[in-house]
């Protein structure tokens, strides 16, 4: 089984960006934990702070992988071509935001993906993301 998981702007700068909201820790740091949860399966890692380069990667790995984890940060709010990418995509895509959108700045709580994506997860830190990959690996 092989899972993508898709980083988007600022999502680099975890650890050091807001950690009251967005916690102490370095994706980079994180990842090895998770890898560590799921043992079978494969879990790859991509992060840009460019939309076009999210939507190549997707379309790079959404017809072969058998599932995304999409943290698309502030194009959440923003990409229609985000959503017409994961529209055409033959994975589930899972969206998942670290803080909880819905006690933030209004522009948050509505999202452009959410409406083609297999769920959504938000406000449990980066725990969000096991809970996006236990439902891609589980999932019947």
């Amino acid at each position: 089984m092989k899972i993508q998981i898709i980083n988007g702007p600022n999502l680099n700068l975890l650890g050091v960006r807001e950690p009251g909201i967005y916690g102490d820790s370095s994706f980079e740091a994180y990842l090895p934990k998770l890898r560590a949860a799921f043992p079978g399966v494969e879990i790859d890692y991509y992060q840009s702070n460019i939309e076009g380069e999210l939507i190549d990667k997707m379309q790079e790995v959404g017809f072969s992988a058998d599932g995304i984890v999409l943290n698309a940060g502030a194009y959440t709010h923003t990409s229609i071509a985000l959503q017409d990418c994961i529209r055409s995509l033959r994975c589930p895509v899972v969206e998942v935001h670290i803080s909880n959108v819905h006690k933030r700045e209004e522009f948050r709580h509505h999202s452009y993906i959410s409406c083609v994506c297999a769920g959504v997860i938000c406000g449990f830190g980066l725990d969000s993301y096991r809970l996006a990959t236990d439902y891609l690996v589980n999932r019947q």
